[in-house]
Parts: structure tokens; sequence; C-alpha cells
């Protein structure tokens, strides 16, 4: 039973993002768990197209689990985010407008949205305008964990081991060398003078190779191994470039190495983070990654909790998890996805601010392992949004 003084919590899923049929299995676990006593959910599922769309439980838990038919219910009401007006609810941080006098207030909100325009800042920037608390990181740690290409550079400069890496502009791309026409020039205007003392464009295919094959081309911006291939020669490199430019304009070609193991670990917390007990995802799919028909579709991985690892490995582990979580700027949540080689290297691979929540899901398996259950995680996840947003009130916004 539901008290009449519990938070209303703002469940958005869906999204304007390849993720939205994920991001929809994520939301029914996050629903499931929520503590009826001290919350109650209001749910959102935004459409392909970006629109609002009150849900109601009944259809997101009617839902197959299979993401291939999963979708939103698009006769539902129609509603808008804004900030709660002066002088209204006092409780209440926003609200929800319908179509004509219908007020939904809102206390705080958890996005389960996977990808872009969820996952990248966008989101989180929204909240932030309406003074609306939410759940996971704040503006710039999302947008950080999102491009992979920027998450490179700062993980580097904070001296977390990463594999290789070239990332790739899809202008660089179309103006390569051996994608001109012959007896151009490059992508000058007519007329335009290039000066003599710059160099020429480096061949973004020939960094690649100077790397080494195999080589795995990925989205800068995506999640769930969506736009993701592997390439053994030059062929695949190009063909596997053209595909990840589908979905972002800029891709990310970065080193294969010899038939690592994957290891993730979870993260929880602000100021304060702790990070879960490690566990170990066995590919045995025959795209010979964890690819997302290995992930969602075909039962293509073993999630192995915890992982098979030696004691010393354990806490480098969650060490090195810590380390880019902090580095990142994040709070609240992140998964942490890592390689470990047959050298017993460790490099860290990506990390997912808002991670899955399917009922197959490594963040929420790995907290269930560490001794933190499904309702108690969610109930904490909620928490630390609510911390946060009360740190950041106190800010000053005036000089005096």
């Amino acid at each position: 039973m539901t008290q009449a003084s519990a938070l209303r919590v703002l469940v958005l899923f869906g999204g304007r993002s390849a993720e939205h049929e994920i991001s929809i299995l994520s939301a029914r676990f996050i629903v499931e768990s929520l503590d009826r006593e001290r919350f109650a959910p209001l749910l959102v599922g935004i459409s392909k197209a970006g629109r609002w769309f009150l849900q109601t439980e009944a259809s997101l838990r009617n839902n197959p689990r299979d993401p291939r038919a999963v979708r939103i219910d698009e006769q539902q009401p129609e509603v808008a985010l804004a900030p709660m007006p002066a002088q209204a609810e006092e409780r209440a941080a926003a609200v929800l407008l319908g179509a004509g006098a219908e007020r939904y207030p809102v206390d705080v909100a958890f996005p389960v949205l996977h990808g872009p325009m969820g996952e990248d800042g966008c989101m989180q920037g929204l909240f932030e305008l309406a003074k609306l608390p939410y759940v996971g990181a704040g503006v710039l740690g999302s947008a950080l964990g999102m491009d992979k290409a920027v998450m490179r550079r700062v993980l580097e400069q904070a001296e977390v081991p990463v594999v290789r890496s070239v990332v790739i502009r899809r202008h660089d791309w179309l103006a390569r060398p051996s994608a001109r026409p012959s007896g151009t020039s490059g992508s000058a205007a007519k007329g335009a003078a290039t000066p003599a003392d710059l160099p020429a464009p480096e061949d973004p295919v020939e960094l690649c190779e100077a790397i080494g094959y195999p080589l795995f081309v990925k989205p800068a911006n995506m999640g769930s191994s969506l736009g993701v291939r592997r390439a053994t020669n030059r062929a695949e490199l190009e063909a596997a470039v053209e595909y990840a430019l589908e979905f972002d304009t800029k891709a990310v070609c970065e080193q294969g190495l010899d038939r690592p193991r994957e290891i993730e670990c979870a993260v929880l917390g602000n100021e304060d983070p702790v990070a879960s007990i490690p566990g170990e995802v066995a590919v045995r799919h025959g795209d010979g990654f964890y690819s997302y028909d290995a992930k969602y579709i075909d039962d293509g991985a073993e999630l192995i909790v915890p992982a098979n690892l030696y004691g010393h490995e354990m806490g480098a582990v969650q060490l090195l998890a810590l380390r880019a979580y902090r580095a990142l700027d994040c709070s609240g949540m992140a998964r942490v996805d890592m390689f470990l080689t047959a050298d017993r290297d460790i490099y860290l691979n990506e990390i997912n601010t808002i991670p899955g929540f399917t009922a197959i899901s490594m963040y929420p398996r790995l907290w269930a392992a560490s001794g933190v259950g499904a309702k108690e995680l969610v109930s904490r996840l909620i928490d630390l949004g609510l911390e946060r947003h009360a740190a950041r009130a106190r800010l000053r916004v005036t000089r005096d």
C-alpha cells in the first residue's frame, strides 16, 4: 500500500535512441523494485520522435521481455515537463502538464534512458533547468561517460589504462584521400587558399591500421554494443567505419586485444562511492564479442558473478573502477567495463552512467551478489539523487 507521503518518482524510459527498447525493459525492473512505502511511480514513455506519453504500470508490465517486441503506448495522454510554478504545491519540484488542465507534481526523476538524448547530459540539463532532483550523474559526468572519444582523453590524463584508439570524424572520413575522386585536392572551397606550411590531413584508415588488426570500430556516442563491428582487414575496417558513422558523427577505432576477458564492476555513491564485487562476461556468441545480439537476443553470453579472479585482481578492478568514476565526475551509479589480458593487465573499456536494469543486466546482479537487493538498490539510488540535489541547492547564485 502506497503511503500518502510517498515521494512521486518520475520514471522516464524509451527515448530518441537506438537503445529505446532496452530502456523499456530496464524501466520495468525499476518500477517492480520500487519501495511502495516510500515511493509512488509516475511513468512516462518517450517515443522515438521525442514525444512524452503517460504510461500505465499494466502496459509496462505486459510488455514481453524480448526487446524486438516491446513498445510504449502512444495512445496515452501526452505531457511535458515544467518547473513547479511559484506558490504551487510546496514539496514538489516540477510538474508534468497535460493537454488540458491536468497537472502531475513530481518530486524526483529516475531517467532509465540509455544512449543519446537520455544518458548524454541532455535530459540531465532539462532536470537542472526544472530544478528537479534526479538519479545518476550530472550533465558533465553524463556527457563524458557517453562520448567514448572524449572519455578516453580524460581517462588517459588521469593515468587510467585504456587501449590504443583513433577517433574518426565523419567530415574527415568523407575527405580522406581514398574517398576523393582523382584530380581533387580536398574539401577546401573553390578559390580558397591553403597555406603551404600546413601538414596534409592524415588518412584515418592508415592511422587505424597503424594500431594493427584486429580492430573494433564503435560509434562514439552509443551503448548496448550498437553500431559495433570487428575488422581484420582494410575492407572490413572501411565497412565498419561506414556502419558506425550511421549512428554518430564520430567513430572510435580501437585496438583489439588477444582474447581478453571482459570484467565488469558496479559503482554506487556520490562523494564517497563504493564498488561491488566484479563479474565477468563469458562470450560464446558467433559475433566473437559482447554484441547487442549476444546481450539481448540470442543468449550468447554467460554472466559469471563473482568473476574468477585472484584476490589482488579483485581489489585492482575495484580501485580502477573508482578511479575512473571520480575522473569522469560521475555520481549516483555507473557500471565500469574492463578488459583483462592473458598477461593479467587490466584496461578500462568504458563506463556506463545509466547501466542496464533488465532482468539479465550486470549492474543489479553485481549489487545483489554484494549484498544489496533490488529494492534497497533502487531506494539508495533515489536517495543519492536527492542528496546530490540538496548539496547543489546550497551553492551561491548571487555575488553578495
